[in-house]
């Protein structure tokens, strides 16, 4: 693509690559988990993919930028509808790239391409995508206002973003289902103030904020309530929870000899949220999206 900046293979951007070493490394961990486990998630997030494909307002023909696309998701989504459009996804850990290229070979989406990046180090050239997403990047991006703010000048004068972050974590089972059985035998500090972890923004008119000091116009923020449908078994469900992220990949493994007894207590309260062949979680998420100019 003629339109990839070339500086990103600088060893300026390799330097820069090299110092946010420590807070890619959980994810170059959890990519052979979150590949392992692609199809299950890639059903799960569904509804927030379709809502990111509408928020961009992502049509036929178009070129479309997934930061953050860990395997390839919504980025592989989002080729499958943009016809003869292309899409990029980019991602800092370069094993979740390299799961995402395989992806992308397997399903022959030629209209797909993957790179190593940072979000507020974009590898592209100015006013080259019709729209920008991500999908539960934002949380963790480094620096937030100035990711927003590079979004900007990659996108095209007509373009548009859309970002979606989690709700509340006490809107959220998907994750406090196992939090709280943890919590009896492992004690968890908070993280810090402002600090990346998945609910950084989860106060309605955080994220917002930052898009209106970054410069996004017309920018606005809506609540999306809807079911994680996940169509495997609570035992399945466990094992897909305990594996993908690295922190509880940690907690579990601090257990020890509690583990199997542990194991049991999360089954049994996971069957809160069985139905039928499947798990459902009721999930809340914010949307927050924008143009370049108004």
């Amino acid at each position: 693509m003629r339109r990839l900046r070339r500086a990103a293979k600088s060893d300026r951007y390799t330097r820069d690559m090299g110092s946010a070493d420590e807070a890619v490394r959980p994810w170059r961990e959890s990519a052979p988990y979150w590949e392992k486990y692609r199809e299950t998630i890639r059903v799960m997030f569904a509804p927030v993919t379709e809502a990111l494909v509408v928020g961009a307002s992502v049509g036929s023909g178009h070129t479309v930028l997934d930061i953050a696309t860990g395997p390839g998701e919504p980025a592989l989504t989002i080729a499958s509808m943009v016809g003869e459009g292309q899409v990029w996804g980019i991602d800092p850990a370069p094993e979740m790239v390299e799961a995402a290229r395989r992806e992308a070979t397997r399903l022959g989406l030629g209209n797909a391409r993957f790179e190593v990046g940072f979000a507020d180090q974009l590898p592209f050239a100015n006013d080259t995508f019709d729209a920008v997403v991500s999908r539960f990047g934002a949380m963790f991006f480094p620096s937030p206002t100035d990711a927003v703010r590079e979004i900007l000048r990659v996108l095209k004068p007509t373009g548009k973003l859309a970002l979606v972050v989690w709700g509340s974590v006490e809107r959220n089972p998907f994750f406090y289902a196992l939090d709280r059985v943890l919590e009896r035998y492992i004690e968890t500090p908070p993280p810090a103030p402002d600090a990346p972890n998945a609910f950084r923004f989860s106060r309605p008119g955080e994220l917002l904020e930052v898009l209106n000091e970054a410069g996004v116009a017309n920018a606005s923020e809506r609540v999306l309530s809807f079911q994680i449908e996940a169509p495997i078994s609570a035992e399945d469900f466990w094992a897909v929870r305990s594996e993908m992220s690295e922190k509880l990949r940690a907690r579990v493994a601090a257990l020890g000899d509690r583990l199997p007894q542990v194991r049991q207590e999360a089954i049994e309260a996971f069957q809160e949220y069985a139905k039928g062949d499947g798990m459902s979680f009721a999930s809340d998420v914010l949307i927050v999206s924008g143009s370049k100019r108004g």
